[in-house]
């Protein structure tokens, strides 16, 4: 009853060129200069008395033009407008980055991503004794609380370095249907304001995130039904009914609040889906407005970006912000041309295509790609007129002398099964798993993002079909991607996958196993295969094909190795291997998982129960936890709460065997989930794979009440 499987938009012209492309007549500043910017603290403390307390809400996914306040429609954030009209909203803000992890770190550190080394959301953490805006405050006094709603921020990335409190409890997703794990606005709303009034006469520094409006848009009623037609807008409008009455209930004569959201959404501009592919302002601009006591109602011209939020409100706060910052407070910021750089490197690091790197000035845009582009944003923020033919690419030389590709590729770790799982949701982690093979400077126009804008999207349309069960309509789309990226391992793994729950395991094998032989090597496809080889019959050949991972520091490898070595029904190696997995990740559920399964397997009954509770107390999605749990609580005579387990196994991932334990050890127990599960088994299970089972369920079945 064991399986195989682990799936796993005036600034003078002159002015705005020069600083980009060194137009005669026009001093352009040199790449140090660019960076040299140091932070310029304008503090009131004349003035104005320091703010007491200190809020930073972030919302992901939120496109500037999607709230009133910046964009067209008045129907939409009606909340969030009558706060902002109160405080100073930036018109120009822009992020650094167009994923969740890096453009938070760059807020909270107050660096740019290449000088934090937080490049993306998989595999990179902020390294230890990176200065934050929590620890400056937290070292003034301040009591420092964080309530985030999703696992890219999760607490294992560093960010909840000098919070008191970080809380980060979500959900569990599910794999099988591309969800992120996520916490509703409404319950993070509510923890927020449980802390603040827990921390009610201290100096406090609170840090809020929510994550509604991201994919996929599934906004509460009445906001679904009235945004039918928009469902992105519907989650928009449901975030500002949830946050609107806290920001409304602080003290303005007490509190500093800095509002932004860490990057937008395409929603099909420039045939981008959703966010991290491109750098177009629909992901790259976002909505900033800084409010409290002593900060002008009105709004502002200047230049501003993520760097700006921690100088901005320690200065706010009057704490000195730490020396040599590239960002700059915004409490009297100038309104002149100034460079901002940006990147977006997903696709890079995940696909292996060109790397995207640019500078802006609130006017000029320069992107530097194998195919570079240069936008006025003034009288083109749409981004539709690449000036590159008439105005020349001598801006992407500009780009090259950061020093954001000094060393390259970005330092990347391996990443556990369980975040694979999760960040794989919504197509972050969508590519090779081999991560970038060349230097910037040796990528063509074939590797551009541009050109490979199409494949992107077929692999959101694969994603949204297979959530939806549709596999045969999933399958013709994994299919679609073998023929156009045939080196690409997704499109390969994707097929498998699909082919796998239809249980056409021989076809998902050959698929692999073509595949393999055409040099698509992949780690994941061939972790992948060796775990099909194992659940064919054929363990034996799924140990030799991954051998050469017995030394290997991934321990998604370690995990795929020891569960072949279990099924070639070598225990003791399997044991010894999924110990070293510990060394690398203590918490690493999966190996907990396997440690069951060989539990299972020598009638270990008591150690098979804590292992599965040790594997599902890191991740309770683990459908095989749950299920080895159940055979344990069964064999100890404690069969009702083996029932619940199945239950729960089958909820997180149905599977034949699983059914068909609930549905036997129910009808012995005569629980009512006996007919149900037996039904089921009997409609849907295969019958050349469960023939005497259906028969035997059958029989079952005419037994019952």
């Amino acid at each position: 009853m064991s399986r195989a499987r682990h799936w796993g938009a005036p600034i003078k012209q002159c002015a705005a060129l020069a600083l980009l492309l060194g137009v005669a007549g026009c001093a352009a500043p040199t790449a140090s200069e660019v960076l040299s910017e140091a932070s310029q603290t304008t503090s009131a403390a004349g003035t104005v008395e320091p703010a007491r307390d200190v809020v930073l809400v972030t919302l992901d996914t939120l496109r500037w033009d999607a709230v009133g306040f910046l964009g067209e429609r008045r129907d939409i954030t009606p909340g969030l407008d009558r706060w902002a009209a109160r405080g100073t909203v930036f018109e120009r803000a822009w992020a650094h980055n167009v994923m969740t992890l890096p453009s938070h770190a760059n807020i909270l550190t107050g660096r740019l991503p290449y000088q934090h080394g937080v490049r993306d959301n998989a595999g990179f953490a902020l390294r230890e004794g990176e200065t934050t805006l929590a620890t400056l405050l937290q070292d003034a006094g301040f009591a420092t609380g964080a309530v985030v709603s999703a696992f890219p921020l999760d607490a294992r990335y560093g960010l909840n370095r000098g919070f008191d409190s970080y809380d980060d409890r979500v959900p569990e997703g599910a794999e099988r249907d591309f969800l992120l794990p996520e916490r509703p606005g409404t319950e993070s709303v509510e923890l927020a304001e449980e802390w603040w009034a827990a921390h009610e006469g201290e100096r406090r520094f609170l840090w809020l995130h929510l994550f509604d409006p991201h994919a996929p848009y599934r906004a509460p009623s009445p906001w679904r039904e009235r945004f039918a037609s928009e469902p992105y807008l519907g989650e928009v409008a449901a975030l500002d009914a949830f946050l609107t009455p806290f920001l409304e209930g602080l003290d303005p004569q007490t509190t500093v609040v800095a509002l932004t959201s860490d990057h937008g959404e395409s929603l099909g501009e420039h045939g981008e889906q959703t966010h991290g592919l491109f750098a177009y302002d629909a992901t790259l601009r976002v909505p900033l407005v800084i409010w409290g006591d002593g900060i002008p109602a009105g709004r502002s011209r200047a230049v501003a970006g993520h760097i700006d939020i921690l100088p901005t409100l320690a200065a706010a706060a009057g704490v000195e912000a730490p020396g040599g910052l590239p960002g700059r407070s915004l409490l009297d910021a100038p309104e002149g041309p100034r460079s901002l750089y940006f990147e977006a490197l997903g696709a890079h690091l995940d696909r292996d295509w060109a790397p995207l790197r640019g500078l802006l000035d609130g006017q000029i845009k320069a992107i530097d790609l194998p195919l570079p582009e240069l936008y006025d944003l003034i009288e083109d923020p749409s981004e539709i007129e690449n000036l590159v033919a008439r105005r020349g690419d001598d801006h992407a030389q500009r780009v090259r002398e950061l020093p954001s590709e000094s060393e390259w590729p970005p330092d990347r770790a391996a990443l556990s099964e369980s975040e694979q799982r999760k960040l794989a949701a919504l197509g972050y982690l969508g590519g090779s798993g081999t991560g970038p093979t060349r230097s910037p400077r040796d990528y063509g126009p074939a590797d551009d993002p541009k050109n490979l804008v199409a494949i992107d999207e077929l692999m959101h349309r694969f994603m949204a079909t297979y959530r939806s069960g549709d596999l045969g309509t999933a399958e013709r789309l994994a299919r679609e991607l073998v023929l156009k990226q045939p080196k690409m391992a997704d499109g390969h793994y994707h097929l498998a996958q699909v082919l796998l729950d239809q249980n056409r395991v021989e076809e998902a094998f050959r698929t692999m196993m073509t595949a393999y032989r055409n040099g698509v090597r992949q780690p994941k496809l061939v972790r992948q295969l060796g775990l099909t080889l194992a659940e064919i019959g054929r363990a034996p050949d799924a140990v030799r094909l991954l051998s050469s991972l017995r030394e290997s520091d991934d321990p998604k490898d370690l995990n795929a190795l020891g569960l072949v070595l279990s099924e070639a029904g070598d225990q003791n190696a399997a044991r010894e291997v999924l110990e070293r997995v510990f060394t690398l990740d203590e918490r690493n559920a999966t190996a907990h998982e396997t440690l069951a399964l060989i539990a299972v397997r020598g009638a270990d009954w008591a150690k098979a129960l804590a292992q599965s509770d040790r594997a599902l107390a890191v991740d309770d999605s683990l459908a095989l936890a749950w299920n080895y749990r159940g055979m344990a609580l069964y064999n100890l005579n404690r069969k009702p709460e083996a029932l619940d387990c199945w239950e729960r196994s089958f909820q997180n991932a149905p599977d034949f065997d699983v059914l068909f334990n609930l549905g036997v050890v129910a009808a012995e127990l005569r629980d009512p989930r006996a007919r149900r599960a037996l039904e089921l088994f009997v409609q849907e299970a295969p019958p050349a794979r469960y023939g005497p089972d259906i028969a035997a369920a059958r029989t079952r079945l005419r037994g019952l009440p």
